[in-house]
């Protein structure tokens, strides 16, 4: 499938619905192409048209060899409800600083910025629930700080994915991800029987993530971990004197870029080794995604995965 969907083209656009709808139907192409299935869905059968059946759903070929109306029946593994938790903490501000040839240098330069990790994380949700409620399913919406908490219940259908995104338009980042105590009442909610998707750079205030995933992954719950990275935390593009700060706290701390490129990649594959192993302990699964990446590219790897942990 050609990669048309450019993160950068699409941050041009402020329509939240209308970058949803472009890399989902972009990415629901790509799959009937290569020939994959939905995530969900299977075809079963024909069966005769009945008035109040959607006109999508007939099948236009098989109408003009038999000059009759026919739609496609999907037989469901099950009708799921199907969460969204978006980490809103201030860390999610993070994004890379890159110049109009689409190299990264440092931010001195003259330069763009690109999407951060909560605009991604966003429209990465957008994008995930529309596809879930185009099946069927219902979808849900939990964005958190430490500070507040907004909450938007689980329905479905097109209007209430409009409802969930007008609510996800209006989060704003703010302080650090919540402790497990604060949001007990809210987690409750959360551990029947569904599929969760939490959103995050899994960076910051880690222990405090790693309990919320803990709570929510008990029983049959399913909790799929979606990690956002940026290409400058990647690659670590950086040359001479450079000041980092800690988003959350407003720490800075002046380095050679040189003398610290070594010693942040062994932090790096550390914590990624540490955060590897306490999500398998839990059977939580981690889908890693660069956000300087087009987003189709992340849905094709998502389910990619996923299709090799089916039985």
């Amino acid at each position: 499938m050609e990669r048309f969907i450019d993160t950068r083209t699409l941050a041009r656009v402020k329509d939240m619905p209308l970058i949803a709808r472009t890399v989902a139907d972009g990415f629901l192409h790509g799959l009937q192409q290569s020939h994959q299935r939905g995530v969900g869905i299977e075809f079963s059968q024909y069966r005769s048209y009945e008035p109040g059946d959607p006109l999508s759903r007939i099948d236009w070929k098989l109408f003009a060899r038999s000059d009759r109306y026919f739609v496609r029946e999907a037989e469901r593994e099950s009708e799921i409800s199907i969460w969204f938790v978006l980490d809103a903490s201030a860390s999610m501000s993070q994004r890379s600083i890159r110049t109009q040839t689409g190299k990264w240098h440092r931010k001195q330069q003259q330069s763009h910025p690109s999407w951060s990790k909560f605009d991604y994380a966003r429209h990465l949700l957008a994008t995930l629930s529309y596809i879930a409620q185009k099946q069927g399913d219902h979808v849900g919406m939990l964005a958190l700080t430490s500070q507040r908490q907004q909450l938007v219940p689980t329905g479905s259908g097109e209007r209430h994915w409009h409802r969930m995104l007008k609510h996800l338009a209006q989060v704003r980042t703010g302080a650090m991800f919540p402790k497990p105590e604060l949001v007990r009442t809210t987690i409750s909610r959360l551990q029947n029987k569904c599929l969760i998707f939490i959103i995050s750079d899994f960076y910051e205030h880690s222990d405090e993530l790693l309990q919320f995933v803990k709570q929510v992954s008990a029983g049959d719950t399913e909790v799929v971990a979606m990690q956002l990275q940026c290409e400058d935390e990647v690659n670590f593009p950086y040359k001479g004197a450079i000041r980092f700060e800690d988003l959350e706290t407003g720490e800075q701390l002046l380095v050679s870029a040189a003398s610290a490129r070594s010693r942040w990649f062994d932090a790096l594959a550390g914590h990624q080794q540490a955060l590897e192993q306490s999500l398998r302990k839990l059977q939580v699964g981690l889908c890693r995604v660069n956000i300087d990446q087009p987003m189709d590219k992340a849905l094709f790897s998502f389910l990619k995965n996923r299709q090799k942990l089916q039985p």
